[in-house]
């Protein structure tokens, strides 16, 4: 009982984002699919802009003009990189303009464009396949490092440990790889999970290592419990990106 009072903030905001997810993906429609991953892209951007430490405050209406067009061109994680050219040609035409300011188009941006560009081409079943690869990464890293994790994993996050580490991605593997049975055969599901695990481990490292150099302990505070939108999403950014790739290179 106390466990569940000491966080009962973090549990019902969990549980309320659970039934979010489900009931999107039963509906399973293009055009709220792609006004739940614009509202989620918006804030995770603005996050990313404070972790940053972008001095900017215009970038919002490039953002918004980036998921526009993602709403009618076939190919989203390709903007992505379109995004990249016009930012390069800028910074060549005007020596003001930083580099530092098309960080925020590189991370949240290239993550949550895969994803939604997953979702187009494999359906919302990859999606479910991401979704529970992710959570049974952290699940089994918590529950494993919890009650045997001893050795450190690295600096940059001190709570994790190996144990917890290599716990979180066996879990996943096995558990994850059924939830792509309907995408891919077993041996690819398998690969897939594995590389998802991984990749998803270091995303929330590489959240981790943002939220230190800009000496905060959450990315937000819009999620009651969690933080931001960016504490919730650092794995999918990494292991969004690891799955399309795979897919369609090994499908």
């Amino acid at each position: 009982m106390s466990m569940f009072e000491n966080n009962k903030e973090r549990i019902i905001t969990g549980l309320a984002l659970l039934a979010g997810v489900l009931i999107v993906g039963l509906i399973d429609n293009f055009f709220l699919m792609w006004l739940v991953f614009g509202g989620m892209y918006l804030l995770a951007f603005k996050e990313a802009v404070l972790l940053f430490e972008v001095e900017r405050d215009n970038l919002l209406p490039y953002a918004v003009g980036i998921w526009l067009l993602a709403g009618i061109y076939p190919y989203g994680d390709d903007l992505f990189v379109l995004a990249g050219v016009a930012y390069a040609s800028a910074v060549a035409f005007n020596k003001e303009i930083a580099w530092k300011d098309f960080f925020p188009f590189i991370y949240p941006t290239a993550g949550i464009l895969f994803m939604f560009t997953m979702y187009q081409e494999y359906g919302v079943v990859s999606l479910l396949w991401l979704v529970a690869v992710v959570a049974l990464t952290d699940i089994g890293a918590y529950a494993v490092g919890k009650s045997v994790g001893k050795t450190p994993f690295c600096e940059t996050s001190p709570n994790k440990t190996m144990e917890g580490v290599v716990g979180g991605i066996t879990v996943a593997t096995f558990g994850g790889m059924f939830f792509g049975l309907p995408v891919v055969d077993l041996g690819t599901a398998f690969i897939i999970s594995f590389m998802v695990a991984v990749s998803s481990i270091f995303g929330d490292l590489f959240e981790s290592s943002l939220k230190r150099a800009a000496g905060v302990k959450d990315s937000g505070d819009i999620l009651p419990g969690h933080g931001g939108i960016l504490d919730r999403i650092d794995g999918y950014l990494f292991g969004g990106i690891v799955m399309l790739v795979l897919l369609r290179g090994l499908v």
